[in-house]
């Protein structure tokens, strides 16, 4: 079993024109929403799954997920 983590991820706010596409698209919660300066920012970096999804779908071109790749998980039944 392989599983898949990112060590970080970078948001440039420069970049960033505050879509909240990257927030909406996660499915584990790592990015969450700053109302108050209308950019998103990591809350969870240990939740991500590394599967770029907030980086290849951001309109900007703002994100960058430098994945963990592969950490191999020994499988419990061999």
């Amino acid at each position: 079993m392989i599983y898949h983590r990112a060590k970080s991820i970078e948001i440039d706010n420069e970049t960033c024109v505050g879509c909240r596409k990257c927030v909406d698209l996660c499915f584990v919660d790592t990015l969450r929403f700053d109302a108050e300066k209308k950019r998103p920012y990591v809350a969870y970096i240990e939740d991500c799954e590394g599967c770029m999804v907030c980086e290849s779908n951001c309109p900007a071109g703002a994100l960058t997920v430098y994945p963990i790749f592969p950490i191999h998980v020994p499988d419990p039944f061999c």
